[in-house]
């Protein structure tokens, strides 16, 4: 996920539209890094900067998309949080509703502290090249090491060490899944409950770093045209549903070894073309 907002530079067509929010459906949950790849299409393409309100519409769709997909779990997390609140103690879901709250709270920390930053220097194909083969690397590691406990078994500890891990994905190239992944299965999660925790933890961070862009949007004074901005939305939406299925499905099957290898190659290429 791409916590960063740009200025809007030119109109953008159908063409980007649908291909940036098929890109951004598909990336935000894999351990590739969105934020990489909305970045780097348009300097491949010769494509003017997507902007602000695209970068809204694709990150509502996505969030639409694992609330969605999590609706069940979301729910009993809401109930046993509220029930919990009552009683004092902890009660079902409950554990895991207050680990993705707190496992937030350092992205929104470093947001606030080295946005400015990360918005103009970090942006830099060097950067997002050292990341992706970095971070991929760091991946693979991990998924040598994972164990076999669910999201149900999470301490504080392990909260405390995604969550921070979280924040180093305001870096691009990073990848925000990839990070909270590889955390939570050094942490010992089995790569399931690792990539379920991060999807989780996914939501309140896109709904803040969402209500943040949307907040700049209206500050602005210029019109947007939400019409093809609502496609987008959409069609991440769907696109992002799909991929948290079958990401999950093949995840035990095939591990992590694909996304590292495709890191490794996207950073290479990346290297030898825009460096």
């Amino acid at each position: 996920m791409d916590l960063l907002a740009s200025e809007h530079t030119a109109p953008i067509g159908w063409l980007q539209i649908v291909v940036l929010a098929i890109v951004q459906g598909i990336t935000e949950f894999l351990p590739i890094s969105s934020s990489a790849h909305l970045i780097l299409v348009p300097r491949f393409t010769d494509w003017p900067d997507q902007g602000l309100a695209f970068d809204l519409a694709v990150h509502v769709g996505t969030l639409l998309a694992v609330i969605v997909y999590f609706r069940a779990e979301l729910g009993r997390m809401a109930v046993d949080f509220t029930r919990s609140l009552f009683a004092r103690r902890s009660i079902g879901d409950s554990r895991l509703a207050w680990a993705v709250l707190w496992g937030t709270v350092p992205v929104g920390l470093a947001g606030l502290a080295f946005n400015d930053i990360v918005e103009t220097t970090l942006r830099s194909p060097t950067v997002i090249a050292a990341t992706t083969i970095g971070f991929g690397l760091l991946l693979w590691f991990a998924d040598t090491r994972h164990g076999s406990r669910t999201e149900h078994s999470l301490t504080w500890r392990d909260v405390v060490v995604v969550g921070c891990a979280q924040a180093i994905a305001l870096v691009p190239g990073t990848s925000r899944s990839g990070i909270t992944i590889t955390a939570g299965l050094l942490a010992g999660l089995s790569r399931e409950g690792a990539a379920r925790f991060s999807f989780l933890l996914a939501i309140p961070v896109t709904g803040l770093a969402a209500a943040l862009e949307a907040g700049e949007l209206v500050a602005r004074p210029d019109p947007v045209d939400w019409g093809p901005f609502a496609a987008g939305a959409a069609l991440s939406a769907i696109t992002a549903f799909v991929c948290i299925h079958f990401f999950l499905k093949w995840l035990t099957r095939f591990g992590m070894l694909p996304f590292v290898l495709y890191r490794l190659v996207l950073g290479a290429v990346i290297l030898a073309l825009l460096v």
